[in-house]
């Protein structure tokens, strides 16, 4: 690590990308973009009316408890109830717990799930903070795990544990930084984890914030006295606070906002955490707007679709299911066949990085499936499984992969906090209902002439009828059922007309009486 740092100081290996972070304010919606030479990487949104629940603590009041279900339904104030599973009504895992009689002075006892009704009765008051906002049909998900996250650590007010991210690998800034924690000046029973964006700051940056946390946290405890169930004691930060909180790194060399008053308020932001930072924001005051200067919502666009295109030819094909989301590799205009290994193992290592970095544009969660090209080889299977691990380790969701199983599948999940932004962004098609797909004008004109059938058959008194269809189901009628209907008009001694109707869609269509217009039941 000391030796990849003199390198790039004299400028040796590998030429650090440019990082820019872009904020467009806008008055019904604010859009957080993170570039890297120019290549969207984050994007993130947050409209007129959106509360960001994720992260905010409240008083809650539990509503009832279901024991089939092991969770407890809690009034937090939301239209729905909020979820909290046994295991996540402690604060720490419940085999790890134990309850000390200190006057007595006898061996602790362990807290087992059947304790969690008595100690969560109906209508008794918790503390918690929402860990996932609500989901469709769904009502948040919460925890009695208080976390605040600040920007070089994360203090945990019923925990008292330190520790420091995993993502920070070098034993030596491990040592350094276990040194730095020690001498950290914490209330007793309060924890403090060291953030990823930590490694290598000076221990002053960590001494700062942990004494803004723990001022946080006294407004928090005062709520809790004061305040009646359901109740707010906590709200999380809008999406540019967050924004700068989690991304203003060494890494990035600029930060860029369209708006003036955004501006002088992240100025005063980042002014106490960092005086250095203050030079990296910039205020954008062109015409052009920000992100049509930078070819954001170009990027979007093309980011949003279902098949999205490799450099090598391939692509993939992105499909969200109220299950899980299926992706699948596909050789495309690739060279990739099956007698050329490498060039399959080359195209699966790209699409790797690419679906990783379509999650975090996405923000797709849940359970996801990935279908990578079939190889033989199994170094080949690690090398691809390597790859996609390596890409989504910079992704600031949790993530859980398995390896490649014998069906050639990827399975993992990807933490979800809130809606992804496909389903935050579009709506099910009103002319296909969400299917994707639409009748043939060949089904409809079968369906039709069976519907016309039957109607005819329960008017007998009825013998002219008109259709209303769409133009291209009153062409396939013409062009090739015109037998067909002759021989409908016979069976039942009428008279058919169709027209059409371009207002109608493929799948609609009106049978009525020919001499009132009005519709044959």
């Amino acid at each position: 690590m000391i030796l990849d740092k003199i390198k790039a100081a004299f400028g040796f290996g590998p030429k650090k990308p440019t990082v820019e972070l872009l904020i467009s304010i806008e008055k019904i919606e604010r859009r957080v973009a993170l570039l890297e030479d120019g290549r969207l990487e984050e994007f993130q949104i947050e409209r007129e009316g959106d509360v960001s629940l994720a992260g905010s603590i409240f008083k809650g009041r539990i509503k009832n408890i279901e024991p089939g279900l092991k969770a407890m339904f809690v009034d937090i104030g939301c239209e729905k109830n909020a979820f909290l599973h046994y295991w996540d009504a402690m604060p720490a895992a419940l085999e790890e717990i134990e309850t000390i009689d200190r006057g007595t002075g006898k061996k602790p006892r362990r807290i087992q799930v059947e304790d969690i009704p008595t100690l969560y009765p109906p209508g008794a008051e918790v503390v918690v903070q929402v860990t996932k906002g609500p989901i469709g049909n769904k009502g948040p998900r919460i925890t009695t795990n208080i976390s605040l996250p600040g920007r070089f650590v994360v203090l945990t007010p019923y925990s008292d544990q330190f520790g420091i991210s995993r993502k920070i690998s070098d034993p030596e800034e491990r040592a350094r930084l276990r040194k730095i924690l020690s001498k950290l000046e914490v209330p007793e029973g309060i924890g403090v984890i060291i953030r990823t964006v930590g490694e290598g700051q000076r221990a002053r940056f960590f001494v700062r914030d942990v004494a803004m946390l723990l001022e946080q946290w006294q407004h928090i405890e005062e709520g809790i006295k004061t305040k009646t169930a359901p109740a707010t004691l906590h709200q999380e930060s809008d999406l540019v606070e967050r924004s700068v909180r989690d991304f203003l790194t060494e890494e990035v060399d600029r930060i860029v906002l369209d708006n003036e008053p955004e501006f002088e308020r992240i100025k005063t932001l980042v002014a106490s955490i960092s005086k250095r930072s203050m030079r990296k924001i910039r205020l954008y005051q062109e015409p052009v707007p920000l992100f049509e200067k930078f070819g954001i919502d170009r990027q979007l666009d093309s980011s949003m679709r279902r098949q999205v295109y490799l450099k090598s030819g391939a692509y993939i094909v992105i499909d969200e299911t109220e299950a899980l989301v299926a992706i699948d590799v596909n050789t495309g205009r690739s060279k990739a066949t099956a007698e050329n290994e490498d060039t399959i193992v080359a195209t699966n290592l790209e699409a790797a990085q690419e679906i990783a970095r379509q999650l975090r544009l996405r923000n797709i969660g849940g359970l996801i499936i990935v279908d990578f090209i079939d190889m033989r080889m199994r170094k080949d299977q690690q090398a691809v499984y390597q790859q996609f691990r390596q890409s989504l380790s910079r992704d600031k969701a949790k993530t859980h992969v398995l390896p490649i199983s014998p069906l050639g599948l990827i399975e993992m999940t990807r933490q979800r906090t809130e809606e992804s932004h496909f389903k935050l962004s579009y709506e099910d098609c009103p002319y296909c209902k969400g299917r994707g797909r639409v009748r043939t004008p060949e089904t409809m004109s079968l369906d039709i002439q069976r519907e016309i059938s039957r109607r005819m058959r329960l008017n007998p008194e009825v013998h002219e009828v008109r259709a209303y269809v769409h133009p291209k189901v009153l062409e396939r009628l013409r062009s090739h059922d015109e037998e067909s209907l002759v021989e409908l008009e016979r069976r039942f001694a009428g008279r058919l007309a169709f027209r059409a109707d371009p207002e109608l869609t493929q799948e609609q269509y009106r049978i009525t009486n020919a001499l009132t217009d009005q519709d044959l039941k």
